[in-house]
C-alpha cells in the first residue's frame, strides 16, 4: 500500500495494492498495524457507514463537535466522486483551506480525515456506493456543516453543467464566516 500525505496537515491518501487475474481484483482496504505504520496514528475505527447517491448529488461539509469529532477513512465502492473537506481547526495552519481528491471505485484511492474537518462529496458517475469508517460515533446533537457554495471557500465541486441535488437541511447549512463567528465566541 503507497499513502502520501495531503496538503492539508492530518490528511493520508491510500492507494492499496490490487492483485487482479482473470477472476477479478483482491486488495486489503485496511489493516490496523499498516495503517499505524504508514501514518504513525493508532485510530481505532469504532463505526462504518455508507451511502449510495445518484449522479449530481451533493453531500455537503459535515462534521461532529467537540467530544463527537469524528476522524474518517473514506472510499467508494462503486463510481466516482470528489472527495472535498475543509480544515476547521481554528489552531491550524491551513484553516479555511480545502483539499479535494477524486475516489473512484476504479483508482480504489482511500482518505484518511481526521478530526477537525468538515467533510462532503459530490457524485460525479450514475450511482456512487460511498464507505467510511469513523472513530467516533455518531451523535445528533453534536452535528454542524458549512454550506457548500460558501463564498469565501469558494469550492468548486466538479459539477460543470450539472445541478447539484441537495437535501433541504444542507441548503440552510451557514456559511464559514458565520461557522468562524460561533467558535469565536
Amino acid at each position: 500500500m503507497k499513502v502520501t500525505k495531503g496538503k492539508l496537515k492530518g490528511v493520508f491518501i491510500f492507494e492499496p495494492t490490487i492483485h487482479g487475474d482473470d477472476r477479478g481484483y483482491f486488495l486489503e482496504s485496511y489493516n490496523k498495524k499498516t495503517f499505524k505504520s504508514l501514518t504513525g496514528l493508532d485510530v481505532d475505527f469504532v463505526q462504518d457507514n455508507q451511502s449510495r447517491s445518484k449522479k449530481g448529488a451533493l453531500r455537503a461539509l459535515h462534521f461532529q463537535k467537540g467530544e463527537h469529532a469524528q476522524a474518517k477513512l473514506v472510499r467508494v465502492l462503486n463510481g466516482k466522486v470528489l472527495d472535498v473537506f475543509v480544515d476547521i481547526r481554528p489552531e491550524s495552519e491551513t484553516f479555511g483551506q480545502w483539499e479535494a481528491h477524486e475516489l473512484s471505485s476504479e483508482n480504489q484511492k482511500q482518505i484518511f480525515v481526521p478530526r477537525g474537518f468538515a467533510h462532503g462529496f459530490a457524485t460525479l458517475s450514475e450511482s456512487v456506493d460511498f464507505f467510511y469508517k469513523c472513530d467516533n460515533y455518531y451523535n445528533k446533537e453534536s452535528e454542524g456543516g458549512i454550506f457548500y457554495a460558501d463564498e469565501d471557500l469558494n469550492i468548486d465541486w466538479q459539477l460543470n453543467d450539472i445541478s447539484p441535488i441537495i437535501s433541504e437541511k444542507d441548503l440552510a447549512l451557514p456559511s464559514f464566516k458565520s461557522f468562524k463567528e460561533e467558535i469565536n465566541n
